[in-house]
Parts: structure tokens; C-alpha cells; sequence
């Protein structure tokens, strides 16, 4: 299945049924009064967050949902049928936005948040609500409300704990297919990773999500490479793990450059906890393995784990590390709230 993480929807809520002008006509009743029954109310459109979906494809082939108008009251005091609702079923962690991509409408975080983006037209008042001691035969109705129109943006951010950050090659699919049931491709080129990959990641007898999104290069901010896109990805987890290459003979170079890249995207996630890995430490000596593990040790200013995500070397210490952080920030958020109100 294709992966997309952004489309752009057009909705409208079903506006309301007129009211209905009648009068009961029967024999024998001479003075049968009113009895024009009111419009049904238009349909509403809803978003709700659902299991078993991971990407936006759907909306793709389709961008348009109209709900549907209620029907006109009718006479003998009947109340026109109101329009059916609609309901956008996206991914847990969808973003709504408003059409000036920058008003968050809602933030769909569980299974089963809704959130009404659209409320359908009320249905008018037949002749029958205007009756009263002064005016015994009202020949007047109300029209239906319109429904409400508008254009809104579904953004993906995939719910995870951890994150994986580093340059293309940095071994990021390697680790996480060793440590996961993910399987992403791997191979000896730049951008194996073109789309986002989720995997469940056991220590210790307990579970945490990692997400690994296509590497960054030097001004991915500016465009270059597939750019920040997918950084987006990363936004909700409660710590990042950051992939050096030991292989390459620029540590430090290669370190600052996704800090730069970071900061650049955002500032927020710029400052999230962060723990550093000097990976691929399998194919280095023990020399050149103390040289660049103390490098990078500068340029970061903290420890530094050496791990190989092909041999296993150093690995379960460096998920107890992140399952350490991830359980402090669990601890600190506390029960989740409700769901979105309409």
C-alpha cells in the first residue's frame, strides 16, 4: 500500500429541509387550522480516528464528501426526514488542519476520538410552529438552514515512543529490523527508506513503538534529499536516537548536520531528549573505534553508546536507555484525557 501522510479534503454539511405551509382539510371540520410540519436537519460530517488504518490513501481517489440535505416538511404535521451524516475515517494521529495549513482544528490521538468539522443546517419551522391566540391560520414557514462549506488538510504523524534520526546509510532500517518484527528495506545505497516504518521494539519484557523515517542530508531544511517532510513523524515521541555511521571518517560532521537540519525544521524537537549511537562499530578496530566514539563524545557533549545493529553489540543497552526516558515521560503526561468534544 502506498503510503501518504497529507491530503486535502473539500466537506459540506447537508443544509436544512424548508418548513411546509399547510392547512387540514376535512369534512365536516370547517376550522381545521395549520398543520405544516417542519424541514429535517442537514447532515453533519465527522472525522473519527480508527484502528487498522496507517496511511491516508484513501483520500486520494477520493477528496470530496457532501452530506446530504434534510427533506421540506409536509402537511398532517410531518417532519421531513433529516440528512445522514458522514464520517472521515482517518488514522489514530491525524492532524486536522483549517485551509491556511496552520489552524489546528483537531489532533486525533486515540481509537475512537471524533470530532464534528461540519454541523448540518437546522430544518425549518412549518406554519404549524407560528400559530398562537392572534393569529389562528399563519401562512408563513421558515427555510432550512445552509449547510457549511469548507476546505480542511489531514496531516499524518505516526504515533511512536522512540524515533530514528541519522544520515542516509547510517544503518537506521539495519537496527530497526533487528530489534522490531519491521521489516524495512535494506541495501548499500542512499534513501532505502523512502516512506516512514513503525516496529514494536521488546526489552526486558516490555514494549515500546520505534519509528525510522528516511535519512536526513546537509539542507534537507532547503529541500535537498527528500527534505524534512517526514520529520513530521517523529514529533510525538518522547525521546530520539540518534545513528552516526562509525564508518564515516566525519563524525562530528556528520553529527551537527542533522542538529542543524533539527533546529531548522523545528525548535521544539530540536530540544527533545536525545540519545546518541556510534553504529556499525562491528566493522571498526578497537583504535579506531576509541578514536571516533571520543569525537563524536565532543561534538555531542554527552555519552555516546557504541552499538552494531548487525552483530547486536551494545544494543540492549541502548534500548534500556530509551525505555528509561519513555517511561519517565509516560509517568509525567498520566492518564490520557477524553476524547475531542464536538
Amino acid at each position: 500500500m502506498k503510503f501518504l501522510d497529507l491530503a486535502k479534503v473539500y466537506i459540506r454539511s447537508g443544509g436544512g429541509g424548508a418548513g411546509c405551509v399547510s392547512f387540514r382539510r376535512e369534512k365536516f371540520i370547517e376550522f381545521g387550522g395549520p398543520d405544516g410540519g417542519d424541514g429535517g436537519n442537514g447532515g453533519s460530517v465527522w472525522a473519527e480516528a480508527v484502528e487498522g488504518l496507517n496511511t491516508l490513501i484513501d483520500f486520494r481517489y477520493q477528496q470530496h464528501f457532501f452530506a446530504k440535505s434534510g427533506q421540506p416538511g409536509m402537511g398532517s404535521q410531518r417532519t421531513g426526514k433529516s440528512g445522514d451524516d458522514i464520517v472521515l475515517k482517518v488514522p489514530v494521529g491525524t492532524e486536522i488542519i483549517d485551509e491556511d495549513e496552520e489552524t489546528l482544528i483537531a489532533d486525533l490521538t486515540e481509537v475512537g476520538q471524533r470530532v464534528l468539522l461540519a454541523q448540518g443546517g437546522n430544518g425549518g419551522w412549518g406554519n404549524l410552529r407560528f400559530k398562537s391566540s392572534t393569529n389562528r391560520a399563519p401562512s408563513r414557514a421558515n427555510p432550512g438552514q445552509d449547510g457549511v462549506e469548507r476546505t480542511i488538510w489531514l496531516r499524518l504523524k505516526l504515533i511512536a515512543d522512540a524515533g530514528l534520526l541519522g544520515l542516509p546509510n547510517a544503518g537506521k532500517s539495519t537496527f530497526l529490523a533487528a530489534v522490531s518484527n519491521a521489516r524495512p528495506k535494506i541495501a548499500d545505497y542512499p534513501f532505502t527508506t523512502l516512506v516512514p516504518n513503525l516496529g514494536v521494539v521488546g526489552i526486558d519484557g516490555k514494549e515500546f513503538v520505534m519509528a525510522d523515517i528516511p535519512g536526513l542530508i546537509e539542507g534537507a531544511s532547503e529541500g535537498r534529499g527528500l527534505g524534512d517532510q517526514f520529520l513530521g513523524h517523529v514529533e510525538r515521541c518522547s525521546v530520539l536516537l540518534h545513528l552516526v555511521d562509525g564508518t564515516s571518517s566525519t563524525i562530528a560532521k556528520d553529527y551537527r548536520t542533522i542538529i542543524t537540519e533539527l533546529e531548522a525544521y523545528s525548535g521544539t524537537l530540536a530540544e527533545k531528549p536525545r540519545i546518541t549511537a556510534l553504529n556499525k562499530i562491528d566493522a571498526l578496530d578497537a583504535k579506531t573505534l576509541a578514536n571516533r566514539r571520543r569525537s563524536l563524545e565532543k561534538a555531542s557533549g554527552g555519552p555516546v553508546h557504541a552499538i552494531s545493529g548487525v552483530s547486536g553489540a551494545g544494543v540492549p543497552g541502548v534500548l534500556r536507555a530509551l525505555h528509561r526516558v519513555i517511561s519517565a515521560d509516560r509517568a509525567e503526561d498520566g492518564p490520557e484525557e477524553g476524547t475531542w468534544q464536538p
